[in-house]
């Protein structure tokens, strides 16, 4: 019984797997085929998010495949696909973005993130130090004293 319940759970989740987009081309130049897989993986799917558009069953994905393959075949260049995409999409549809301006948070914000986090640590650190040094751990003479006696009976 546990095998057939392992069967279907894997069965069912090989069903997403089985309905990938599966589109095809006719290209002039298998030079034409490799760009455009190097590009699909390259650009995001706007709806999917985390998924490039090669991968991505949405209706968008498809018709942003489409329009590469039309590019293609008019001869236009990677740089120029990439142009008009971003043009249109803005650009987080790439996934490695462009460092400017607009990008330079996404690109230096998880470094400024992590050495924040380092300054902060150490400040912490540093001031349970400082109070820990202000802590005395000096006895008062009746304290001392007490601890002689008690030190000196256990030595009997």
């Amino acid at each position: 019984m546990k095998r057939w319940i392992a069967a279907a759970v894997l069965g069912l989740s090989m069903a997403g797997v089985a309905h990938a987009a599966i589109d095809t081309y006719e290209f002039a130049k298998e030079g034409d085929r490799e760009r455009f897989r190097e590009l699909t993986k390259e650009l995001r799917c706007p709806k999917c998010q985390n998924q490039d558009i090669a991968d991505s069953n949405a209706p968008i994905a498809a018709d942003l495949r489409k329009e590469i393959f039309r590019m293609l075949g008019e001869g236009k260049d990677n740089q120029q696909i990439i142009d008009f995409m971003v043009d249109r999409y803005g650009d987080f549809v790439r996934y490695k973005p462009a460092l400017n301006a607009k990008t330079a948070l996404l690109w230096f914000g998880p470094a400024g993130l992590l050495l924040g986090g380092v300054v902060i640590i150490a400040v912490i650190v540093r001031r349970r130090r400082v109070q820990r040094a202000d802590i005395k751990d000096e006895l008062s003479p009746e304290e001392r004293s007490r601890l002689d006696n008690l030190l000196d009976k256990n030595q009997e």
